[in-house]
């Protein structure tokens, strides 16, 4: 009689070869997250920038500061980054001010708001 099936080499070649492909996958979505919070920053900085434009516009100065979030606080509900300027609601997630009153953002950028000129500019 014979027998059909996979031998016991087959099985674990399969094995070894969903081993690699797991091994190349994984940390590609790794780089996929952090590509997502840099591109969720880019966002909010660009609209952040188009907000100190359009105050700009309609005041003919340059906001005192983008928000009453005080320094060394996380953007929350309670305390929204951003809404002196954002008309589209402000930020409450994954931005942060730290001691100083830089901005951080999901991908560990640090900003500074200069309310002299109206540059938000990302610290080197």
């Amino acid at each position: 009689m014979s027998r059909r099936g996979f031998t016991l080499i087959e099985l674990v070649m399969i094995i070894v070869i969903l081993g690699i492909l797991a091994a190349v996958a994984v940390p590609k979505y790794f780089d996929l997250q952090a590509d997502a919070q840099a591109a969720a920053e880019k966002g909010v900085v660009g609209g952040v920038r188009a907000g100190i434009a359009t105050y700009f516009a309609q005041n003919k100065t340059f906001p005192a500061s983008l928000d009453a979030v005080a320094n060394g606080t996380a953007c929350d509900e309670t305390n929204p980054c951003f809404d002196t300027i954002l008309g589209q609601g402000a930020v409450t997630e994954d931005w942060s001010k730290d001691a100083t009153g830089n901005y951080l953002g999901p991908a560990a950028n640090s900003y500074i708001y200069d309310n002299t000129d109206g540059s938000f500019l990302k610290v080197p």
